[in-house]
């Protein structure tokens, strides 16, 4: 998350939301609709309904419409981007083959957002600024699509072990028969035992008769509306059309490639094994490192060094860590989107600061060195953090 973070430009932002959006619909047709008055399953142990729907057999397609809720990010904060369907939500249509590939269409009056996917790339196009943004998915592990060679469900002790895992640090509902978009589904809430941040809760529904997931939401504490939520209004299950998940952007478009999602700075090239310890990562870092023993009451619990360009601190444990993440300063103030966003005093130096309901980014520059804190706390205590370090 914290290498995320450092290159967060506005350009990373709208892939990476359409990644989640897209990872979250390459399963299946992923969201929450209004509960209706469909037909309920019959109750089920949490373990056996989640066998059962491991064990459905695959879909041929999925076709949905869908509804794509984002209450995360503050209008004030998006400036030039406030159009755009993934900042703001949107309605829309998806698609989504027997094979992997995929395409989402979410529609808005500033322009439609097209995210279209496969196994090996990811495109997000922008009709409001005619940007189609690119990045690679990393690879995973060369598994075919729906082919004979598809592993079989885990067994029902598996299951159990992995409930069982997974119980130790998140509290779990159990299977509740309900119906979503009119489809019998189970529904689970998960809630962290412990140091969840400003996390409340992330609540998920499957089809009990096709095993594909149709609810999806993220809550934040104190809050009864979802931060992200995508739901289906309508779907059908049959084969789709080529020509609907394989789609290119208009001839003119300008066209953005970010690499691999999710590596550092873009790249794909391997690099040397991190660094670890502070003293370590100071000596070998080339530029001024910073790292108190304790922020925001949070102990530092590690500090590393990726790629001999980023140091890393981490601050307490779980979900509500804070991370510091630290690289060379250069002479340009940040520009994109931590350059739009609001200001504030840190120390003697101003800092740029993205508030959310289930997080706070506070970047700014002293010393030689470029800093970008964040962490699943409020805005107050990110600050505090901030002022902590300079």
């Amino acid at each position: 998350m914290a290498k995320i973070l450092r290159t967060l430009s506005t350009a990373r932002l709208l892939v990476l939301l359409g990644a989640v959006v897209a990872a979250a619909a390459a399963v299946a047709a992923i969201a929450v609709a209004a509960i209706g008055g469909g037909p309920a399953p019959a109750p089920q142990a949490l373990d056996q309904a989640i066998a059962s729907a491991l064990s459905a057999p695959q879909p041929d397609g999925i076709s949905a419409r869908i509804q794509f809720t984002n209450n995360l990010f503050p209008s004030s904060a998006l400036l030039g981007q406030a159009g755009s369907p993934l900042l703001t939500g949107a309605s829309g249509r998806l698609w989504l083959a027997s094979d992997g590939r995929g395409r989402i269409e979410l529609q808005s009056d500033a322009g439609d957002v097209q995210i279209v996917w496969s196994p090996t790339e990811i495109s997000v196009y922008d009709a409001s600024s005619n940007t189609v943004y690119r990045a690679a998915l990393p690879s995973a592990g060369g598994q075919g699509g729906s082919g004979a060679g598809a592993p079989a469900p885990p067994s029902l002790a598996a299951i159990d072990r992995a409930l069982a895992a997974v119980g130790a640090h998140w509290t779990l509902s159990g299977a509740q028969p309900t119906d979503v978009a009119g489809q019998p589904a189970y529904s689970l809430v998960a809630a962290p035992k412990a140091d969840g941040g400003l996390l409340a809760s992330l609540e998920l529904a499957w089809d009990a008769a096709h095993g594909v997931p149709l609810r999806a939401g993220v809550y934040a504490k104190g809050s009864s509306a979802p931060a992200l939520e995508l739901a289906v209004t309508d779907i059908a299950y049959g084969p789709v059309p080529a020509g609907d998940v394989d789609i290119a952007p208009p001839p003119g478009a300008k066209v953005v490639d970010l690499g691999t999602l999710g590596a550092a700075g873009g790249g794909t090239q391997e690099h040397a094994p991190p660094i670890t310890g502070l003293a370590a990562v100071q000596a070998a870092a080339g530029f001024p490192v910073v790292a108190p023993d304790a922020l925001a009451g949070l102990e530092r619990d590690r500090v590393v060094l990726l790629g001999g360009t980023t140091a890393v601190a981490v601050y307490g444990h779980g979900l509500g860590a804070i991370a510091l993440v630290e690289r060379a300063a250069g002479g340009a103030r940040p520009g994109g989107l931590l350059g739009a966003l609001p200001t504030v005093p840190v120390g003697g130096a101003t800092g740029h600061e993205l508030a959310t309901e289930l997080g706070t980014v506070v970047a700014w520059q002293s010393g030689g060195t470029s800093f970008v804190l964040a962490g699943s706390v409020p805005a107050a205590t990110a600050e505090a953090a901030a002022r902590a370090v300079t």
